[in-house]
C-alpha cells in the first residue's frame, strides 16, 4: 500500500532534556523522501539540550491511499516568513499616501494579520507623527490646511458612504427643497436622490460640481423619456481641490435662498468644534448653506471623527441630524444628546 512521508518539526523544551543526553547531527538532518512502498524508517530519536539548531525534523509515515497534498518539490519549501513590523508599517504608509487614509479592516484582509497587530502598528506611526488615528483606521498626518483632492477621497469607504447617502435621502419628502455641500459623501446622497420615486418633484441647490453632474444627468434622462424632472440649481463660484464652488459668487447666490434641508459633508468633526474644513473659502460657502436651511444634516463616515480642519463652519448645536455609518464613542454620543442632535447610524 502506498505510503507518504510528511515532515513534522519539534521544538526543544526543557521537559525533553535528560542528563547526559547526546545529540548526533545526522539525527536532525532533514530528508525529502515521499511516497513509495518500502517499510517506514526507524523513528528518529529526539534528543534535547545539545542541538544548536533548536528544531528537529522527523519523517512521519502515513499508510493508506495517497491524499492530495503538495508535490515532492514543494515539500521542504520554506514557508513565507511573517512580515516584520517595519514592513507592515510601510504598507500602511503606502496606502495612506495613495488614498489619504486606510481602514484597519482593509489592512487585516490585505496582510492576513490580526486587528490588534494593525492597531499597534498605527499607534507606532502616530507616535512618530507619520499618521493621525481616526475611528476605524488612520489618515495622513499634516497641517489642518491640507486639503485632499476629490479624486483621492472618492475611492475611500464607498460602501459606508453609500449607506449614509441612502439613509439621508430617505428623509426627503415629495416637493421638498434642499441644498447639498461638496464632498464625496454628499455625492453618494445625490446619487441616492435620483433613485427616489419623488425625485422629479424636488428642487436641489448645490455648490458641488460632481453632485450637480449626477443630478443634471438624471434630469436629462427623465426629460428625454417625457417624464417630469427636478429643478437643479448650481451656485457658481471658484473651484476648489474638492470640486466645490466657493467665493463671493457662491456666497451671494446662497444668501437669499431658503430650503427645507441642508446636507453637509466635512473634512472632520469633533463635538467641541463641530464640522470643519481646511479651506477658508469653502468654510464661508458652507456657512451660507447652513444659514439657508431649516434643518442641517451632517453626513459623515466614521473616519471623520476626531479629524481637524483649519476652520469650523457649523457648531454641533446647529446640527439637527448627524448621519454616519458607525456609532461614535460614548463622549460624542453624550455631547450630541446635550445639543439635541439626532444621531442616525446607517444600517
Amino acid at each position: 500500500m502506498p505510503m507518504r512521508a510528511t515532515r513534522t518539526h519539534y521544538r526543544v523544551t526543557p521537559l525533553l532534556s535528560q542528563p547526559g543526553a547526546r545529540h548526533e547531527r545526522d539525527k536532525c538532518a532533514m530528508t525529502d523522501r515521499t511516497g513509495g512502498t518500502a517499510a517506514p524508517p526507524p523513528p528518529v530519536r529526539l534528543c534535547a539540550g545539545t542541538c544548536g539548531h533548536g528544531v528537529f525534523s522527523a519523517e512521519v509515515w502515513q499508510t493508506g491511499p495517497m491524499q492530495p497534498g503538495p508535490s515532492a518539490s514543494a515539500i521542504g519549501s520554506p514557508r513565507p516568513a511573517p512580515m516584520l513590523a517595519r514592513q507592515r508599517q510601510e504598507h500602511i504608509l503606502e496606502r495612506v499616501a495613495a488614498t489619504g487614509g486606510v481602514r484597519v479592516a482593509d489592512v487585516v484582509e490585505e496582510l492576513g494579520i490580526s486587528e490588534m497587530t494593525v492597531r499597534r502598528d498605527i499607534t507606532e506611526l502616530v507616535t512618530q507623527g507619520l499618521v493621525e488615528r481616526v475611528h476605524g483606521g488612520a489618515v495622513a498626518a499634516g497641517p489642518t490646511t491640507l486639503e485632499p483632492r476629490f479624486t483621492a477621497k472618492s475611492t475611500l469607504n464607498l460602501e459606508a458612504k453609500h449607506r449614509i447617502g441612502q439613509a439621508a435621502a430617505a428623509m426627503v419628502r415629495p416637493g421638498d427643497s434642499l441644498a447639498l455641500s461638496a464632498g464625496t459623501t454628499t455625492l453618494a446622497l445625490a446619487q441616492a436622490l435620483t433613485e427616489l420615486e419623488h425625485f422629479p418633484t424636488l428642487t436641489v441647490i448645490t455648490n458641488s460640481l460632481p453632485a450637480a453632474q449626477v443630478l443634471f444627468d438624471a434630469a436629462d434622462t427623465a426629460r428625454s423619456e417625457n417624464r417630469d424632472a427636478p429643478t437643479v440649481v448650481v451656485t457658481g463660484g471658484e473651484r476648489t481641490p474638492s470640486n466645490a464652488l466657493v467665493g463671493p459668487v457662491a456666497v451671494d447666490a446662497l444668501r437669499t435662498m431658503r430650503v427645507e434641508w441642508v446636507f453637509l459633508g466635512a473634512h472632520g468633526f469633533t463635538p467641541e468644534a463641530g464640522l470643519m474644513t481646511p479651506n477658508l473659502l469653502e468654510a464661508s460657502a458652507n456657512q451660507a448653506l447652513v444659514a439657508a436651511g431649516r434643518t442641517v444634516v451632517a453626513t459623515l463616515d466614521s473616519t471623520k471623527w476626531g479629524v481637524l480642519g483649519l476652520r469650523s463652519f457649523c457648531p454641533t448645536r446647529d446640527i439637527g441630524v448627524l448621519v454616519t455609518d458607525a456609532e461614535p464613542d460614548t463622549d460624542t454620543i453624550s455631547s450630541l444628546q446635550q445639543t439635541g442632535t439626532r444621531l442616525t447610524v446607517a444600517a
